[in-house]
């Protein structure tokens, strides 16, 4: 494939983008398990791979079993490939791209026809665990830092490291970036970045610091069980979190999920490498608003939209 990503036509060019962490509330995925029999299909295909009612958990868990980690990651998986399938069903464009926030790849490569669903589930509920034992409760942290610049909270994070842990692990859009580490260092750095002129540094109410060099155990563990795998032929592209670069290639995905735990996700080069090629449609495909909020920082001149029911999945239709 060449280095040049193609342009696309674009009056059809789209992207399926797909959510992570963040994202979930109990009831998600509800209306199209009720509505679309392929939906449904997921999740009990779901409930079959794990050995527990998922399910059951998402319509009317409790919120607190519904944020653990191990919990989330399937269940977020699950809500979005179900939406997905109920876009198939109702006669969607297929994209030109796929793209997914953090675990929202793992989504995104089912939907692309690279991994099969039930392998997915099963690893990201163990993804979920690895990450939540690698660093002990209040250890690490995490933070948002709004206002400023990528380049600005990678020199503030450094300033702040002090031998520790402190680095961006989510860069959202021009002027949203996430940062991870240990706890201390992260203290230091909001207080660093808000003298550097951040609007503002907000301490995250997460589990653990994700995608920074806290989670290397986790990444070890986990790629293990990514490395058993069978991936199959892509249907479509996709932009990976961990070097914002298109792939089509089944053999290179088992290197970029591993990598992508302990490395920042990348998302504002990802919207730009997508965009670069023509794509001017953007589909959050599961729970939640947060990417299409992204894009809209990150280019103002795409259209995007959003499915996780019925009622925006006719809406979306009747727009394509």
């Amino acid at each position: 494939m060449s280095d040049e990503p193609a342009i696309r036509n674009p009056q059809s060019a789209i992207a399926y983008i797909f959510p992570g962490q963040g994202s979930q509330a109990v009831g998600m995925g509800k209306d199209l398990f009720d509505n679309f029999a392929s939906s449904r299909e997921v999740f009990e295909a779901a409930d079959d791979a794990l050995g527990f009612s998922l399910s059951e958990m998402c319509f009317s868990g409790s919120e607190a079993d519904l944020q653990l980690t191990a919990n989330t990651q399937p269940a977020i998986l699950t809500a979005s490939v179900a939406a997905f399938h109920a876009m198939e069903s109702e006669g969607f464009p297929m994209p030109d791209f796929v793209a997914g926030h953090s675990l929202g790849e793992y989504s995104a490569l089912v939907a692309a026809g690279v991994l099969d669903f039930a392998d997915a589930v099963r690893t990201v509920r163990k993804r979920g665990t690895y990450m939540q034992e690698a660093v002990p409760v209040g250890v690490g942290a995490m933070a948002a830092i709004l206002g400023l610049d990528v380049e600005t909270v990678e020199a503030g994070c450094a300033e702040a490291a002090r031998g520790q842990v402190c680095s961006p692990a989510n860069i959202n859009s021009h002027s949203q970036v996430v940062i991870a580490g240990n706890a201390e260092a992260v203290d230091r750095a909001c207080e660093i970045l808000k003298e550097k002129g951040a609007k503002r540094a907000i301490k995250l109410n997460v589990s653990a610091p994700f995608h920074c060099a806290l989670m290397m155990s986790a990444q070890e563990r986990l790629e293990l069980d990514l490395k058993v795998l069978k991936y199959g032929d892509f249907a479509f592209p996709i932009v990976h979190n961990v070097d914002a670069a298109e792939n089509t290639i089944a053999a290179n995905v088992c290197e970029k999920l591993t990598r992508q735990v302990s490395s920042p996700v990348r998302w504002l080069q990802s919207i730009e490498t997508i965009a670069a090629t023509g794509v001017n449609k953007f589909i959050e495909v599961g729970p939640g608003k947060v990417l299409t909020g992204l894009v809209r920082q990150i280019n103002r001149d795409v259209e995007y939209a959003n499915i996780e029911n019925t009622e925006s999945l006719r809406s979306t239709l009747e727009t394509l």
